[in-house]
């Protein structure tokens, strides 16, 4: 996705059919995902979603890559201009409020085979992402845990976000404070 994308008539089409694919997503995961459902709520004709994504998996593909940029653009904004265990704690805080609003936690109950082949691909990239934010010869260890720990919170969920983030907090070191 170009970085104009979003500011033309077009990005913004394309944009509300990622969007819509979400929300399809969470209700029907990826092998029931109906294309005219996708462009129904995204507002467009078939036509127009067809110009955008000729296939099914190319909208898939595509939104996979979306929600990847939401999630990286995210996290930029939660720990823009913070440095060290603020910039840590941010980064965390940012992974549980992201991940109660996320299509992924839906669609462990619709597809968890799908999830859980989408999360052996995640987990290395997201330990480094975690890993840059952390110092000291176990910083490895810490971020691997911390992501694993985040996915178990995606498989079992709980509507504890305070012990899901100190959890989290834990994995990595930061003293829990009040």
């Amino acid at each position: 996705m170009s970085s104009s994308a979003g500011d033309t008539p077009a990005g913004s089409t394309r944009q509300r059919i990622l969007a819509a694919t979400a929300d399809v997503l969470g209700r029907s995961g990826t092998t029931k995902l109906s294309l005219s459902e996708v462009a129904s709520l995204a507002g467009v004709s078939r036509p127009t979603l067809y110009r955008w994504f000729p296939s099914k998996e190319e909208l898939i593909t595509a939104f996979s890559r979306y929600e990847r940029h939401i999630f990286e653009s995210g996290m930029t904004r939660a720990t823009a201009g913070l440095k060290g265990t603020e910039k840590l704690d941010a980064a965390l805080r940012f992974i549980v409020d992201y991940q109660k609003s996320s299509t992924g936690a839906r669609m462990i109950d619709i597809e968890p085979k799908q999830v859980l082949a989408d999360f052996s691909r995640i987990i290395v990239p997201m330990s480094q992402g975690l890993q840059r934010m952390l110092s000291g010869p176990d910083a490895p260890v810490k971020a691997a845990a911390a992501i694993r720990i985040a996915i178990s919170h995606y498989i079992i969920r709980s509507d504890d976000t305070d012990q899901f983030l100190a959890q989290l907090r834990q994995a990595v070191g930061i003293k829990h404070r009040d």
